[in-house]
């Protein structure tokens, strides 16, 4: 797209017209169906959001160990990622309204009968179904947005589409809290019942159907299977990782060896056959692989943010969801403000602007955390911080996919929403499970290095014990010796963690520093109309 022509923003060429098989630029918004496509971004994200910290309370409702309970989780995104592959040829070959009606209505049911399980199998089948369900809704947002709004408002539906991702990460605590202690755990599901059902309305009155069409893509059945369960493969593998000790466990080993056989076949076969399900001219043209590792790890940063605050809140400060819960939801309240804001600089400046922007202020608000932060922190203390990072992630989820939109075509729409789902499932995975890793190994050799100087028969440790002792007894001074032991091992416990979420923070600002410096050093995007006309017009290679 370098020799495309450049023209002035918001203005297209008067000889401009489609090139054959490729639709015309829309030129009215789809308000009902564009309400949809977001809804079920929304939902799928926060689905898993509330699974994860709603696990303690579903484990218990269906009688399950610690272990078994671990692949509640992993059920349902694993499921997503194995019908990542498979949303792209439906979307093409059915199109966006029946696909997403019907899952949507698949979802709504599931949901609705989940808490309803009474055993820990049934739980983990009705998960993987749900999961199949949603991983429909985010490959198919961004193609719909691409190919159903006028160019010009492309910004806006990819800042709104970023919004619902940081919007649905961050209010979950609250809200699990609050059903946990005011209605029910089975709220956690029963709560995506009336959100499908709006969302296959609005489907069903605002998204025309498709016309059938002679010519439809081949379906690649190999490559459905392979590529959609190697990928679900090697997410387990990453989910459970931390669990199982990585290497030290035969499952591991064998979830990645599994999956990484089928994606190398599925790569292989997509290479050779007559009719690929991905476009490796999109999946592996520049500069598409760098802005796909940029969202991953942008999906890191965010992922890992969202699980330290709770494990500092939690396990040093106590605190329940619900109080984790009014932390979180500040990263997600001022996006509703900067949201807009972050469009506007997509139409009016380099998205590299924008994407570098928000990695300068989430690095920023890391090393505010990280050389800030001491046991005495709460929520007022993580205020700054937070809000600072909100925008961040605004700005830099928005401006790498919207640079990576000035690069494709129409027709690339929906491979591109697969990757994108992808690199965010995948990428997010593998950023959770180096964050989860590193953070337990940072206390592991904190909480030694502090041991090393409470010994037993220190003057200080004595002295130390003594007065825990008088002051957690005072009813039954027998039991003054082993309640003094224990807060002193619990007050052992507190630093090692706040040290541990620190080293995190600071490993999680350097990585974010790597970002930028990937997105400053990019070159330019094309230019068009609205900065996006390229993927409707046709190319004059005549200009120069």
């Amino acid at each position: 797209m370098s020799d495309a022509p450049q023209v002035p923003p918001g203005t297209a060429p008067a000889s401009a017209a489609p090139p054959a098989g490729l639709p015309p630029a829309p030129t009215s918004i789809p308000w009902l169906g564009l309400l949809a496509v977001l809804m079920g971004t929304f939902i799928s994200t926060l689905n898993g959001r509330l699974s994860n910290f709603g696990l303690t309370d579903i484990r218990g409702a269906v009688h399950a160990g610690f272990d078994e309970g671990a692949w509640i989780t992993t059920a349902q995104a694993a499921a997503q990622m194995l019908v990542a592959p498979a949303a792209v040829w439906m979307g093409s070959v059915f199109g966006p309204r029946r696909v997403l009606l019907i899952t949507a209505l698949a979802f709504g049911l599931i949901s609705l009968v989940i808490p309803l399980a009474n055993d820990i199998a049934t739980l983990l089948i009705l998960q993987f179904a749900g999961g199949l369900a949603s991983g429909f809704f985010i490959p198919l947002t961004l193609s719909f947005v691409l190919l159903n709004t006028p160019p010009k408002y492309w910004a806006y539906g990819i800042a709104i589409y970023a919004l619902n991702l940081e919007l649905s990460l961050n209010i979950s605590a609250s809200l699990e809290g609050w059903y946990v202690e005011q209605l029910s755990w089975r709220w956690i599901f029963w709560q995506n019942v009336p959100l499908a059902a709006v969302m296959a309305l609005c489907l069903h009155y605002g998204v025309r159907a498709k016309p059938s069409t002679p010519n439809r893509p081949h379906g690649d059945v190999f490559g459905l299977v392979s590529g959609g369960l190697g990928l679900a493969l090697i997410y387990a593998a990453l989910d459970q990782g931390n669990r199982l000790d990585w290497l030290n466990s035969g499952l591991v080993w064998g979830l990645l060896i599994a999956g990484a056989v089928l994606l190398a076949g599925f790569l292989v076969h997509e290479a050779r056959t007559a009719y690929p399900l991905l476009n490796f001219k999109v999946a592996f043209a520049r500069p598409l692989p760098m802005l796909l590792l940029l969202i991953a790890m942008l999906r890191l940063t965010i992922l890992s943010t969202a699980y330290l605050i709770p494990l500092y809140l939690g396990a040093v400060r106590s605190f329940r969801a619900l109080q984790v819960g009014h932390t979180l939801i500040w990263i997600a309240a001022p996006q509703l403000i900067f949201c807009p804001l972050a469009a506007l600089m997509l139409r009016r400046s380099d998205p590299r602007l924008v994407a570098s922007i928000g990695f300068i202020f989430v690095s920023i608000a890391c090393l505010m955390v990280a050389y800030g932060l001491t046991p005495t922190w709460g929520s007022d203390e993580f205020l700054p911080s937070q809000l600072l990072q909100a925008v961040g992630q605004s700005f830099a989820l928005s401006g790498v996919l919207f640079f990576a939109v000035l690069h494709l075509r129409p027709q690339d729409a929906l491979t591109f929403g697969a990757s994108v789902q992808v690199a965010r499932l995948l990428g997010g995975e593998i950023g959770l499970a180096f964050i989860v890793t590193f953070a337990r190994i940072r206390e592991q050799v904190a909480s030694n290095l502090i041991g090393l100087h409470v010994q037993t028969g220190s003057g200080q440790v004595l002295q130390r014990l003594q007065s825990y002792a008088v002051a957690t007894s005072k009813a039954d001074p027998a039991s003054g010796p082993a309640r003094a032991a224990g807060v002193l091992g619990n007050l052992v416990r507190s630093m090692a963690t706040t040290q541990a979420v620190i080293d995190s923070f600071v490993a999680v600002g350097a990585l974010t520093a790597v970002a930028l410096l990937m997105a400053i050093t990019h070159k330019p995007a094309p230019l068009g109309p609205a900065s996006a006309q390229p993927l409707f017009a046709p190319r004059d290679r005549s200009s120069p």
